[in-house]
């Protein structure tokens, strides 16, 4: 049953092993090996496998990740194929296959080498460039443990020949992606004969697993080191202490290799080695090749059931979230019916949409922000109102500008009253200035209906036909511009409904007796008599009464700068002639009841345009829109002539949709491998 779990494992990578390693969605359990150019990591290798396979050379020999997934099966358990004759060291029980080559069995483990070197080629080139897209091979032997390693391109310090400058770099993130995937097991080889503290591929993994909770050590060319060392210390864990420890092992050097010394020779002086040196007899048993294997054996097969019941929620939730974009994408173009009845689909369902979000019926309704007609109400109801109860009349019209108008609206007489047609220009320029918030009004109303229109064709059908998605925002754009024209003109006429009658018989206008005698209370508080409570009645002052030498008065600052000869001279008045000096009590209560009457007026065209303006805006852009929009873009796009352009899906769509195609596949693989388990 443990074997078991490693061959699901073996399975489930090869179903993801086309997808290449960025795009793998699910983390599979699996060791990393990892290690400098000269630590020995593919003599290690070749060791467990007890075959010569791996490319060798100088530089970088590994450029690709090879996934090598062992596979333990029965002595004598196959047969010979038909046609098939076996050289020295061949037999029918061990053979390679690689997935890039289904159906072929390698029993020659150099042709093996050969081609892992031409695919490594066939990909990279015959430079020392690298590639992270992994190569699978499976070796079946009743020598190995069923185990899977993920062999890495050797980190290097410094470009060798045809190396691209920037070779450790790119070494390096092509590592760190394999090793930052919390179910990677790090195997990090490191050379005995070189200080622990420097080696390259502990660094590297320490920077994912600063605690070494799923690092192992393999100690390489233990026989190299200085007579009267060893790695005792490092082995007991008082040097880099990692969870699963070290191992120490004893590959063939260069020196062997070329002598042809068989890896089975070279495992029993391994053997030999660790059991008659005085400083590792006593554990023995712990070092070694043999032991290596075994004990990553346990480790991944410990790794994949504590990880197993997550891959399995994992690759359901991952294929039902591919499943889900996928229906997004939509089927192709040629399975959904003729190309005027998915215009007319989309045309219907965008209206319906648009009419949903204005209405606020819609099924997405948001908890974090303000969504469709509820932000042109807050438009209307906050921008709008607070806009227009922020103008003030009397930011532009000053005492002196009244005081002027009350004397050039009575002519050439003096008046005896308050003049109202000095009222009346007044008011009227100021409700003008509510021309200008009320067609910001329009204006933002109309930004957040696009606004509307840009968030639904967002959505993945509109996005897969790029040239129709085009047509319905131009088209709509044109449609509501020529919507806000009449608004704007409604709302204009609005304002000069309001400027061009004065309706002072209005119930809740202050009438000029009301406004005379407020004015005057404010001038003259009338006294109350403390001992009957009754008003004590003065008699008016005559020092309001104008001064009968023009000191005082309208005028009484331009007499005041004359003499006496000049003023008998009665010189022309000035080319421009203002009101100064200062008020008598006459002109200041005039002053004080037009402000009085200007304000109440004001007051009562603000609430008119706060209550009218959002009503001419909702019916003439708004609910226009509403009504109109589909029968707009029937009118516009509906032709047969830009169907078929129309729909014309954009090459982000076709791609993606053999990706998701792809990935549900692999997906749908693997989740009938794990149904199993």
């Amino acid at each position: 049953m443990d074997q078991h779990l490693i061959s699901t494992v073996n399975r489930l990578q090869d179903a993801f092993a086309t997808l290449g390693p960025t795009t793998n969605p699910i983390d599979l359990p699996q060791i990393t090996v990892v290690g400098s150019q000269s630590s020995g990591k593919s003599s290690v290798l070749e060791n467990i496998v007890g075959r010569d396979f791996l490319p060798r050379g100088t530089g970088i020999v590994t450029r690709r990740p090879l996934v090598l997934q062992l596979t333990n099966v029965k002595a004598g358990y196959h047969k010979a194929p038909e046609g098939v004759t076996f050289k020295d060291g061949e037999n029918a029980d061990e053979w390679g296959e690689f997935l890039h080559n289904p159906g072929k069995k390698f029993y020659d483990f150099n042709e093996i080498r050969n081609e892992i070197v031409r695919e490594t080629d066939a990909k990279t080139g015959k430079n020392a460039g690298i590639s992270s897209q992994p190569i699978n091979l499976r070796i079946y032997s009743p020598n190995v443990l069923t185990l899977t390693l993920v062999d890495l391109p050797g980190l290097t310090k410094v470009p060798v020949g045809d190396q691209p400058k920037d070779i450790e770099r790119q070494i390096k993130e092509m590592v760190l992606k394999f090793i930052t995937k919390p179910n990677a097991i790090i195997l990090s080889v490191t050379a005995a004969n070189t200080d622990l503290a420097n080696s390259d591929g502990l660094k590297l993994a320490r920077e994912v697993d600063p605690e070494g909770a799923r690092t192992i050590g393999v100690l390489t060319k233990v026989d190299l080191m200085d007579q009267g060392t060893d790695v005792v210390d490092i082995l007991a864990g008082r040097v880099i202490p990692l969870r699963y420890g070290y191992v120490p092992v004893i590959n063939r050097g260069q020196k062997d290799i070329e002598t042809h010394k068989s890896i089975k020779n070279a495992l029993d002086f391994e053997r030999k080695f660790f059991e008659e040196h005085p400083s590792y007899r006593a554990k023995a048993q712990y070092c070694g090749t043999p032991f290596l294997a075994r004990k990553l054996n346990m480790i991944l097969m410990h790794h994949i059931k504590t990880t197993l019941p997550d891959i399995k929620a994992r690759i359901h939730s991952t294929l039902a979230k591919y499943q889900l974009e996928l229906a997004q994408l939509g089927e192709d173009a040629s399975l959904l019916g003729s190309p005027s009845n998915i215009i007319l689909n989309i045309i219907t369902e965008l209206a319906n949409e648009y009419r949903t979000i204005l209405d606020g019926n819609s099924q997405d309704l948001s908890t974090n922000e303000l969504s469709g007609g509820a932000r042109i109400s807050f438009v209307f109801h906050e921008l709008y109102s607070n806009g227009v109860k922020a103008v003030d009349p009397f930011d532009q019209v000053k005492d002196v500008d009244i005081r002027t108008i009350l004397y050039n609206s009575s002519g050439s007489s003096p008046s005896l009253f308050v003049a109202t047609q000095g009222f009346e220009v007044i008011v009227k320029q100021q409700i003008k200035r509510f021309e200008d918030p009320s067609l910001r009004c329009v204006a933002l109303v109309y930004d957040e209906l696009v606004r509307i229109i840009n968030g639904i064709l967002q959505k993945p059908i509109y996005r897969r036909y790029p040239n129709l998605k085009e047509q319905l925002y131009n088209t709509i754009v044109v449609f509501l511009k020529n919507c806000v024209n009449p608004t704007n003109k409604l709302v204009s006429d609005l304002v000069s409904m309001e400027a061009s009658y004065v309706n002072t018989a209005h119930p809740d206008f202050i009438n000029g007796h009301s406004a005379m005698a407020q004015v005057n209370e404010k001038l003259h508080p009338t006294k109350m008599d403390p001992k009957t409570g009754k008003p004590i009645i003065t008699q008016p002052s005559s020092s309001a009464s104008p001064e009968p030498d023009g000191s005082g008065g309208f005028f009484g600052s331009f007499f005041a700068s004359k003499n006496k000869k000049r003023l008998a001279a009665m010189e022309p008045p000035p080319t421009v002639l203002k009101a100064s000096g200062t008020l008598s009590e006459r002109e200041t209560m005039e002053t004080d009841v037009i402000k009085l009457l200007i304000s109440s007026y004001f007051n009562i065209v603000k609430r008119t345009m706060i209550d009218m303006v959002p009503k001419a805006i909702i019916l003439n852009l708004v609910k226009h829109s509403k009504e109109e929009m589909q029968r707009e873009l029937l009118e516009k796009l509906y032709k047969s002539d830009q169907l078929n352009e129309m729909l014309k899906e954009s090459d982000f769509t076709v791609q993606r949709r053999k990706e998701c195609q792809k990935m549900i596949a692999s997906l749908e693989t693997a989740a009938e491998i794990v149904s199993s388990v």
